[in-house]
């Protein structure tokens, strides 16, 4: 086996030719992808992997100049797709993810097909007009609790992020992966999603994209998600009914739909009122 597909813990799955790549968020690893990947086994090509330092990556090959940016994991995928020799990518990216999709098709565009972002934010930090849902002592304070009491702020986070109290099981699993990562790696990774700031390439991007918005998100606002929207060329905006910031957890139903419309484009010649084209 191929050592990147080793250290990442590459999966390949499913009966299709067409690519799909699933990449996890923060706290998380390919695990957090389960509610949703059997509906795309029969159809695609499924990639799943973690990024190093996630999952059951090989933590040996943890960097910590590599990964203090985004831009050391969007290696990380890079890395996968040649390693496989991948073209024409569907990439499927949560939350930090879909920045880190976003900088590796600005390295290699041709490699990709479409982008999908869900709950995406392009900067975490307000900023004059610009409203990104932390200011600059919330995100200090963040930094604070991980680092002296990760899994104490992971169960407290957990139920909050995933915004559906009458399903605690949701939160449950949630805090496991938060609670399967190391806390060191957890802090670097907290620290290079939060100071990122990826507003000024947003315009850049020639891949067509799609930004899948929860209606209600601590994480990831609408504002950040409309900025997505208004400042990226090809980008479609959905607002789901789904709650929180995990609505391939909470409502894979749903994530699915959306997903499987926009990428056979059924939603985007149709006057839905819920999706604006750019």
């Amino acid at each position: 086996m191929h050592p990147i597909l080793t250290r990442n813990n590459v999966k390949v799955l499913g009966e299709g030719s067409q690519v799909i790549m699933f990449a996890h968020g923060f706290g998380c690893a390919q695990s957090s992808w389960k509610f949703i990947t059997d509906a795309f086994l029969k159809d695609y090509k499924v990639i799943l992997f973690d990024y190093v330092g996630s999952g059951d990556s090989d933590i040996n090959q943890y960097d910590k100049q590599k990964y203090a940016t985004l831009e050391g994991y969007a290696c990380d995928v890079i890395d996968i797709i040649e390693a496989l020799e991948l073209t024409s990518i569907i990439f499927v990216g949560h939350s930090v993810s879909s920045m880190i999709g976003m900088i590796a098709a600005l390295q290699i565009p041709e490699a990709f097909k479409k982008l999908i972002f869900i709950g995406p934010s392009p900067r975490y930090l307000n900023d004059g007009d610009y409203i990104g849902g932390f200011n600059a002592n919330d995100i200090e304070t963040i930094f604070e609790h991980i680092a002296e009491d990760y899994v104490g702020w992971s169960k407290q986070l957990a139920p909050v992020v995933m915004d559906n109290p009458s399903r605690p099981e949701l939160s449950d699993f949630l805090q496991e992966c938060f609670e399967a990562t190391n806390p060191s790696v957890a802090l670097a990774f907290a620290m290079a999603t939060f100071k990122a700031d990826y507003r000024d390439k947003l315009n850049n991007l020639e891949v067509p994209s799609l930004t899948l918005q929860s209606s209600n998100d601590i994480i990831a606002p609408l504002s950040a998600g409309e900025f997505i929207h208004k400042n990226t060329p090809e980008n479609f905006l959905v607002v789901m009914k789904a709650t929180g910031h995990f609505p391939h957890i909470s409502e894979p139903e749903e994530t699915i739909r959306e997903i499987k419309d926009f990428i056979e484009e059924i939603s985007l010649k149709s006057a839905s009122d819920h999706l604006y084209a750019s």
